[in-house]
């Protein structure tokens, strides 16, 4: 097999498997309930975002200013991109990327092996 057909196969299996598996993560992802956090107060259950709250918020700008802000929002969003169906998304997009690398790779090679001896 030349490269170039060895790449649009690994292309393509990167691709199957990839989607594959964020279809599985997504479905998964859908029965988990586990994701939502609540706050018990005084005895009663709210819904809420964990320590993400007004103090929190205070103190971290109070002590790192805007910078601290930015870089615990980048945080949360990144971590935020490895649960539930945002890692299914993840892995769909990461899939898509590889793949498209290894076409683009398996385009611009050569059919066959050049060979340097003159006969």
């Amino acid at each position: 097999m030349s490269p170039r057909t060895v790449l649009y196969f690994t292309s393509a299996g990167i691709l199957l498997v990839g989607l594959a598996s964020a279809v599985l993560i997504y479905l998964a992802a859908m029965n988990d309930t586990s994701d939502s956090t609540y706050d018990i107060v005084g005895g009663f259950v709210y819904p809420g975002g964990g320590a993400y709250n007004k103090k929190y918020v205070h103190d971290l700008q109070l002590y790192g200013g805007n910078a601290a802000m930015l870089g615990d929002q980048f945080t949360r969003w990144f971590a935020g991109l490895w649960r539930g169906t945002s890692l299914a998304y993840t892995v769909a997009c990461i899939a898509f990327v590889l793949a498209f690398v290894f076409y683009v790779a398996g385009n611009n090679s050569s059919g066959c092996p050049k060979s340097d001896q003159t006969h």
